[in-house]
Formats: structure tokens, sequence, C-alpha cells
């Protein structure tokens, strides 16, 4: 019997564990998804995945004003860039990738 709730237990961390690793938004698919189409083309004056010079005034605002941007639209870009399907977390995620070969 205690090796019985040794083993449920055991299973149901493995479980809460593997639940919370599939919880984290992948940034790569959703940059493909909802930012590719301008922030690799430039269109309408976004900064290019990649190109410190256009990305280094806006790192200098710091990752939180980035994030406000992103989330709740900035200039030409629209809230979420037209993904309102997209939770906060998961346009971070797509912030983060776009910014993880400058930081």
């Amino acid at each position: 019997m205690k090796r019985l709730a040794i083993l449920t237990l055991t299973g149901t961390a493995a479980l809460a564990l593997s639940a919370a690793v599939q919880a984290e938004p992948d940034g790569e698919a959703i940059y493909n998804q909802a930012c590719m189409a301008c922030h690799m083309t430039g269109a309408a004056g976004a900064p290019i995945k990649g190109d410190e010079a256009a990305w280094a005034p806006r790192l200098e605002q710091g990752m939180e004003t980035l994030y406000d941007h992103s989330i709740n639209g900035f200039q030409a870009m629209p809230p979420k860039g037209g993904a309102l399907q997209l939770s906060d977390e998961e346009v971070k995620a797509a912030v983060d990738f776009m910014l993880e070969p400058l930081l």
C-alpha cells in the first residue's frame, strides 16, 4: 500500500511537471504565426528580427516598455500584432524570441 502511494505521488508529480512544461508558450511558433510578416520584412517600420541597430533604441526603453507596446500596440503596430487571441504571455514569448540573438 505504501509503495502504491509513492507510485501515485510520483505519477502525479510527473503529470504536473509535464503540464508546466507544455504551458510555456513557444515564442518561435508565435513569431512565425503572428509577427514574421512585419518583423521579417520591416513592413510599416517594424524592426527586423536580428537587426541590432533597429532594436537598440527600443531596448534602451527596457523590456517592460517593449512588452507593453507589443501587447497594447504602438504607432503602426496593432495590439498583439493583430493576433488578439494571443495571451500576454504568448506575446512576451514572441518578443523574447525576436530579441534572443541581441541579448
